[in-house]
């Protein structure tokens, strides 16, 4: 008995661990190179954002993805530097920010509409329903930044708070190589 509780103990342990680890922004699960599939989520009706299905990521353009939630305050701080990014490189880069709540129990699609409006969201918003994307992208916690080339491979993701500055130079990294 005691060496199941033991196993049982170590297993929990490591479990919290490596969650901790991945909401500190110390450890990332998906490794860069990695290349996902294109997604179809659902969009969202809200500024800068229509209904609708959005793909993502959309292969030939370099893609920024955000996981986010709005019960996150870490993914509200986060808000007014994705701004700044988007609107230097919204242009040149598929900017997407996605929810994988359980949209219709507790939170709406109109409530993450009006989260969005409150917080100068001005760039796609979508809904990963069936969380496919978000186990491609090993997302384990909110805020999770992704950063992909034009082939889809995984070139930079990290979880946690992030200033403009750590968020534009991957983009510009993967543009870079994209021009180059």
């Amino acid at each position: 008995m005691r060496r199941r509780e033991l196993l049982v103990g170590g297993a929990a342990a490591g479990v919290a661990g490596t969650g901790a680890a991945v909401a500190l922004g110390g450890w990332n699960p998906l490794e860069d190179g990695e290349s996902i599939p294109e997604f179809e989520l659902a969009g969202i009706d809200a500024p800068g954002s229509e209904p609708g299905p959005i793909t993502a990521p959309e292969r030939g353009s370099v893609t920024f993805l955000e996981v986010f939630a709005t019960w996150c305050g870490v993914c509200e701080e986060v808000m007014g530097p994705m701004g700044t990014v988007y609107d230097d490189v919204g242009v040149d880069v598929q900017f997407v920010s996605v929810t994988n709540e359980p949209l219709g129990r507790t939170t709406t699609a109109e409530d993450v509409a009006d989260w969005w409006a409150d917080h100068d969201g001005r760039w796609p918003v979508a809904h990963d329903d069936d969380l496919e994307l978000t186990g491609a992208l090993d997302a384990t916690g909110v805020p999770y930044s992704v950063v992909l080339d034009e082939s889809n491979a995984v070139t930079w993701s990290d979880s946690g708070y992030k200033s403009a500055e750590e968020l534009r130079e991957p983009i510009d990294a993967a543009l870079t190589t994209a021009s180059g």
